[in-house]
């Protein structure tokens, strides 16, 4: 008898906050989600220490009086679901009623609010769940919300946080998943008194909330979607592949403007890029969403990050399909625009070229050293950088970029036709070493390269203890060339910054190689050999003929690793024969 008892409120508060607050980020989630429910129209979030020492969340969204701010720090409390009906179409972000006691329970917390046009608001204090102290405060036109010393009072739980720098990483995750749900709003994310990341509200240009997101750097390379089906509407944006990351924090999923992680969803976009992703890479997605919420039930995940479809599959055909479209259509596919050539020239080019592949199959071939090409020895012509090596390192001006393009041979070298009247066959792999060895190159002569601002990439990386131990040994001279890493224990190394060129290069594929170099010209070597094209993307006529010309403002002395840019150089007259 008497052995089973109720809980006290204040230990049911820090059971709750154990599902709903796991780190500062879900503070973060949770507080910046109830902005965006109050109407918001610009949301700030300030942190220190990552968000262990303190959290602020300022906004300016319709506040509450000083009777609904009490009755907010409730459990089970809300304005946002009236009955059991309402909880199978939920629109908002929050709905159970628990982030604000929870929170409260785990920290020193403080609200602000006020109503539009009242002339006073309403402060409310509590230190570890606690009773609230109530006080009279200035009108804020919104609700300021502070977090301090979270988790003071349950030691345990900080043992569990993560560095700094990773706390701060999941903060960013939290605001610019909200963001990307959310072009309509602004959001400022700042860190010790510095802006980290900011967007102005741009609900008229999704995209560029994406970019802001993604980075300058993936522009150019995003393409829309769109799929439309009865009660189902499948938007957003996704990469070409040739822009891709190591890990799958670029692939997101957003349904009714919440951002949710579901293995159906990413399969359906994985397997629409299967055919376009080397292994081990990770294509860049934003895919958005929108369902009857009675097709969708989102209170199945604590933290409110996984949902269940009524009909999954339909979901994630939708997706697929969407994604698959587009890149099918995309321009990276296409053969793009060659010029104003008859179909009568076309043909001779064509004819000529298949002439050259069937004796380069059917005669003895020689394998060339250097490239790896089988050519027909009685088509074996000096090539530049043998018997007039002067004219790989420097051609005359403007050789490069008076190249035409023409096709892929062998989804490995490029087929172009000089003004020369010659079938000219380059090594794109050269061509990008070498543009991206000279870029590199002059902003770390101008001190550009070290001081670049991070973007959305990181990655953990496991080593065995000797090379860790020389890559945490190279970290200075690791952010000379702008990769900055830091220990990230058990044996791994957090890489937070790179060089925009290598963002979608695996790491374990120069990250030792470049801390072992000698000095920072030969770090930049090794970087830009692992960050050239890959030999089987496909490009445009258009891409092709930039890298080209791009090569016409490498300076001379920029040598590709083992390998020449122009492999062959043949007479057109000569393929004839």
């Amino acid at each position: 008898m008497g052995r089973v008892r109720r809980l006290p409120a204040d230990l049911i508060n820090q059971i709750a906050a154990g599902e709903v607050v796991e780190r500062p980020a879900s503070v973060v989630k949770e507080l910046a989600e109830n902005s965006v429910d109050a109407g918001a129209t610009r949301v700030t979030v300030r942190l220190t220490r990552s968000g262990c020492g303190g959290i602020t969340i300022i906004d300016d969204g319709h506040g509450m009086s000083r009777e609904d701010a009490l009755t907010s720090l409730e459990r089970h409390a809300t304005s946002k679901l009236l009955d059991s009906d309402g909880l199978f179409h939920i629109m908002t972000k929050g709905f159970r009623g628990e982030a604000l006691p929870a929170i409260a329970s785990v920290s020193r917390f403080t609200l602000v609010t006020s109503e539009p046009g009242a002339t006073s608001g309403t402060r409310l204090s509590i230190e570890g769940g606690g009773a609230p102290v109530v006080e009279d405060a200035p009108a804020v036109g919104g609700t300021r919300i502070d977090v301090d010393d979270l988790f003071f009072n349950v030691p345990a739980r900080r043992k569990f946080l993560k560095r700094e720098a990773t706390e701060l990483l999941h903060c960013e995750d939290a605001i610019t998943r909200l963001a990307l749900a959310h072009p309509e709003v602004g959001f400022s994310l700042e860190h010790e008194g510095k802006e980290i990341w900011a967007s102005p509200p741009s609900g008229a240009e999704p995209m560029q909330r994406a970019i802001a997101v993604l980075g300058k750097e993936a522009a150019p390379h995003l393409l829309t979607i769109e799929e439309r089906r009865l009660g189902l509407t499948v938007t957003g944006f996704i990469a070409a592949p040739e822009f891709t990351l190591s890990n799958a924090r670029g692939l997101m999923t957003f349904v009714n403007h919440r951002y949710v992680r579901d293995r159906g969803l990413t399969s359906a976009i994985q397997r629409a890029y299967q055919d376009s992703l080397p292994p081990g890479r990770q294509p860049v997605a934003l895919v958005f969403i929108e369902l009857d919420p009675r097709a969708v039930d989102v209170n199945v995940h604590p933290q409110k990050l996984e949902v269940r479809f009524a009909d999954p599959r339909s979901v994630q055909e939708a997706v697929g399909a969407a994604v698959s479209v587009a890149l099918k259509a995309a321009p990276w596919r296409q053969g793009g625009e060659r010029g104003p050539e008859t179909p009568q020239v076309q043909a001779q080019y064509a004819q000529a070229i298949e002439r050259f592949l069937a004796r380069a199959q059917g005669a003895p071939a020689f394998l060339e050293p250097a490239t790896g090409l089988a050519l027909d020895q009685s088509l074996s012509r000096p090539s530049f950088g043998t018997a007039r090596p002067t004219l790989d390192t420097a051609p005359s001006r403007g050789y490069f970029g008076a190249l035409r393009f023409l096709s892929v041979l062998a989804r490995r070298f490029w087929l172009t036709e000089s003004p020369a009247g010659s079938l000219v066959i380059v090594d794109p792999r050269a061509i990008d070493e070498r543009v991206i060895w000279s870029a590199l190159a002059t902003r770390f002569q101008k001190g550009t390269l070290a001081s670049a601002e991070r973007s959305l990439f990181s990655a953990r990386l496991e080593l065995p203890p000797t090379e860790r131990d020389r890559v945490l040994g190279a970290a200075p001279a690791l952010l000379e060339v702008g990769v900055e890493v830091e220990d990230f224990g058990k044996g791994s190394v957090s890489l937070l910054r790179v060089p925009a060129e290598l963002e979608h290069v695996d790491p374990s594929s120069w990250l030792v190689e470049a801390a072992a170099a000698a000095d920072a010209s030969a770090r930049i070597g090794v970087m830009a050999r692992r960050a050239g094209l890959r030999a089987d993307v496909l490009v445009t006529h258009d891409q092709a003929q930039a890298r080209l010309a791009a090569l016409d403002d490498v300076a001379a002395q920029v040598h590709a690793h083992a390998t020449r840019v122009v492999v062959r150089d043949l007479p057109l007259l000569d393929l004839e024969g």
